[in-house]
């Protein structure tokens, strides 16, 4: 679904990527891991438009979108979670969910159903400013805004930093809800256990380049990666 090849993102004298390729299957989960500054949220903001690259090239379903906008990529089927979560604090959780379907001309109710069937606790907050909400419940409701577009594609940059374990365990389980609809998803997260545990593939990143790649699987089994990112 996702192809990316030789892309290269500069921060005016700062190479924050340098050359790196990989592949997105559909309905799988991919998941780059790496430490801080390896590289990481660039390549989803460069996905995503919100960067342009310096070289490479972009592939989504056999199309180049390579530079394209966001408002485009967002059309096509691709949204981004961001880390931070960056809900609209002084709307309700309702109007963040409207938002995330803003480029649909369609009838949004049985998406805002869904929506809520996954997240419980959003519909119990529908009419709350999502500035009120818990840390936990404002990445749901980021998650479930990204869900409104219907996406194709849906990257999550860092869904668990700063959660607590029992929402921790709740994000991951939404991961699979999402990937059992037949929605692709790329996934960042600095849990590198419970990232190559959820994911089909994994890659990882270091200095902004594809040092080691394989299934999650394989990865978890890995000594290097044991030794750098899972504690072993």
């Amino acid at each position: 679904m996702l192809k990316v090849t030789d892309l290269h993102v500069n921060y005016g004298g700062i190479k924050a990527v340098k050359g790196i390729s990989f592949e997105v299957p559909d309905g799988e989960v991919v998941t780059l891991i790496g430490a801080n500054g390896a590289g990481k949220s660039t390549t989803l903001k460069t996905i995503a438009g919100l960067i342009k690259p310096s070289a490479g090239t972009i592939e989504f379903n056999g199309e180049d979108i390579t530079g394209k906008n966001t408002t485009d990529i967002v059309r096509m089927g691709i949204t981004l979670v961001p880390e931070g979560r960056r809900i609209f604090p002084d709307l309700t959780v309702l109007e963040n969910l409207k938002i995330g379907a803003y480029l649909r001309n369609d009838d949004i109710k049985e998406d805002i159903n869904w929506v809520y069937g996954i997240f419980p606790r959003l519909k119990e907050r529908e009419w709350q400013e999502g500035g009120t909400l818990s840390g936990g419940e404002q990445q749901m409701l980021a998650v479930a805004r990204a869900l409104m577009s219907r996406p194709k594609l849906m990257m999550m940059d860092e869904p668990s930093l700063g959660l607590s374990p029992i929402f921790v365990n709740e994000i991951f389980k939404v991961i699979n809800t999402i990937r059992a609809r037949g929605v692709t998803i790329l996934l960042i997260e600095q849990n590198a256990n419970m990232a190559l545990r959820t994911a089909d593939y994994g890659y990882v990143m270091d200095t902004g380049e594809i040092t080691i790649a394989g299934t999650g699987e394989e990865l978890s089994g890995n000594e290097q990666v044991k030794k750098a990112y899972l504690g072993g």
